[in-house]
């Protein structure tokens, strides 16, 4: 098997683990948190880190310059600030932030399919 084919399948086997671990999370909280090892009182720290990872990724996105990536990745920047937003208004908490990020990834994805159309 090339390269590229073992890449493929290794991302794949990852996408696989993640969607496990994000079923486990949705499904029970608290499993989850235990079977990741995570400690609710480090959660700020462990957010600091994901803000650094998705910054990592979108400027990655930005310098590989393919509208196709940069959908999907503020696709999936949208999805988490209009999760997220559903999580803090469960809970009677300010979703003015999440519901303005959300907006923002989402024009960002709506400019980048445009792109697409153009060719870019």
């Amino acid at each position: 098997m090339a390269l590229g084919g073992v890449v493929i399948a290794l991302s794949g086997a990852g996408a696989l683990v993640t969607g496990l671990l994000a079923t486990l999370f949705l499904r029970d909280p608290v499993s989850g948190m235990a079977a990741t090892a995570h400690r609710a009182e480090q959660l700020p720290r462990v957010m600091a880190n994901r803000y650094v990872a998705m910054l990592i990724l979108a400027i990655g996105a930005t310098v590989h310059g393919e509208p196709e990536v940069i959908a999907v990745l503020f696709a999936t920047f949208s999805y988490m600030a209009f999760h997220d937003a559903w999580i803090y208004r469960q809970a009677g908490q300010p979703v003015v932030k999440h519901i303005g990020a959300g907006v923002a990834a989402l024009i960002v994805v709506v400019v980048a399919i445009l792109a697409m159309g153009q060719g870019l």
